[in-house]
């Protein structure tokens, strides 16, 4: 094993200031503020030790998700998922991984995180050392199954840290489960990704360029994504839709098919978790999932199209995914009630995070219950619908168009539709959106109802 003095020496600034997120206490720089909880939008970066607290919800989906298919088997036959971050930073999510999933599942567990930076590879490290996971049996080592890259590597706390560019790391190959989470923008760690999958394997992926994704910097958008966007209700949608596309036609070219289990268009960014398997047949039916969004003239949203015509082409977005973007029964277990059962603090967690230092009040723990509710708000519900086909709208601008009264509240709407035996349920985003299977008509007909 190589060794680098940056994981065995300690990091200047060290130890900063405690902080927990979920159950993982972890350590920030000083010249970092302390995060205020449920944080909306990207942090001010103050350097590489750096940890943006708006992405603590997509990392406590990430535990969610990781647990659920080592619960369920989705993620192949292979008895082991070898997982890695890479780019890891502070190492937080890696940690959370082994902090917060359950002890009798971390045998089929191998983590790896990997990282360019000195600095943020050491103070991982030393985290590790200060803050380890209460258990103490971990799976094999990553030098014990599996091609390993030549890289300077540290193992601790069952968990490999090595220092390594994101795509080298990336090729030694037959990963199951790949987080990329890159600032700005992802396309450059795709293909790699991809292409070093095993048979079945899982991507995560991150993008904060969301102007390109939106439609608000087109240049970008159709540059980076080959897309363009509308900047409207729908925009948020539309990210999500263009970046699995994106994902979606990499894969075909190798041979493989993705099918999406969960994406999330959240604060400042982009999240997109999908199965990836190795199928030519399934690889050439992605171009059927492909098309383009028109909105209507004619009242209704908008439709999805295997291409606009002239007279559609200046309402439309894409191209853009157009199948459903959740796997109905993966998403309906992402529940308030698994998620405080997995990553909310507990008695023991509070007392030993406040004897390293941690100041933490009794409105601290009411917040972070709330932060954790508020990750999965709203995902059970929605996910036979955003698992099939379904309309999205947007209450205020429903109101204006038809030119009528405000809004009714979403909750009253909610159960409206569902008394008329649809299914409907307020979607995840910020905005005042309800997604259902009901007809246009049936929907305007009870809207106008209720609005009187």
């Amino acid at each position: 094993m190589v060794e680098g003095d940056f994981f065995t020496d300690i990091p200047r600034d060290w130890p900063g200031n405690p902080w927990l997120e979920g159950r993982t206490l972890i350590r920030l720089p000083s010249a970092q503020e302390r995060p205020t909880h449920m944080p909306r939008g990207p942090a001010k970066r103050t350097g590489p030790g750096f940890l943006n607290p708006a992405m603590a919800p997509a990392r406590t989906r990430s535990v969610m998700l990781l647990t659920d298919a080592l619960e369920h088997g989705w993620v192949g036959k292979s008895p082991i998922i070898r997982a890695i971050d890479v780019m890891s930073a502070t190492g937080i999510r890696v940690r959370r991984w082994r902090n917060e999933i359950p002890g009798e599942l971390q045998s089929k567990l191998q983590i790896t995180a990997n990282d360019m930076d000195d600095f943020a590879l050491s103070w991982s490290v030393n985290s590790c050392k200060k803050h380890p996971a209460p258990i103490n049996q971990f799976p094999i080592s990553a030098s014990e199954e599996g091609p390993v890259i030549t890289s300077h590597h540290h193992d601790i706390d069952g968990i490999r840290f090595q220092k390594n560019d994101a795509r080298i790391a990336l090729f030694a190959g037959a990963w199951q489960w790949i987080d990329i989470d890159p600032f700005g923008s992802p396309i450059n760690f795709i293909d790699s990704a991809l292409q070093n999958l095993a048979r079945t394997g899982v991507m995560e992926v991150t993008a904060t360029d969301t102007a390109a994704l939106t439609g608000s910097s087109p240049t970008s958008g159709k540059r980076r994504y080959g897309s363009t966007g509308i900047t409207d209700e729908y925009q948020h949608d539309d990210a999500i839709r263009v970046l699995l596309a994106t994902i979606a036609t990499s894969a075909a070219k190798i041979d493989k098919a993705i099918t999406p289990i969960i994406g999330m268009f959240d604060g400042h960014h982009v999240r997109v978790t999908v199965l990836v398997k190795t199928s030519k047949n399934k690889a050439t039916q992605m171009r059927d999932k492909i098309g383009w969004r028109v909105r209507n003239e004619n009242g209704v949203p908008y439709k999805f199209v295997v291409h606009p015509n002239q007279d559609e082409i200046e309402r439309a977005t894409g191209p853009m995914w157009t199948a459903p973007i959740w796997d109905a029964e993966i998403a309906s277990r992402i529940t308030k009630e698994k998620a405080l059962e997995l990553c909310y603090p507990n008695t023991q967690d509070i007392e030993m995070s406040k004897e390293s230092g941690l100041t933490w009040t009794d409105e601290d723990i009411e917040y972070s219950r709330r932060e954790i509710e508020r990750t999965v708000r709203h995902i059970e519900t929605c996910a036979p619908l955003f698992g099939a086909e379904h309309t999205l709208y947007d209450l205020d601008m429903m109101s204006k168009k038809i030119g009528k009264g405000s809004a009714p509240k979403i909750q009253t709407l909610v159960e409206s539709l569902t008394k008329s035996g649809h299914l409907a349920s307020q979607t995840p985003t910020h905005r005042p959106m309800i997604v259902t299977n009901a007809s246009h008509e049936e929907f305007v007909k009870l809207f106008k109802q209720l609005i009187g």
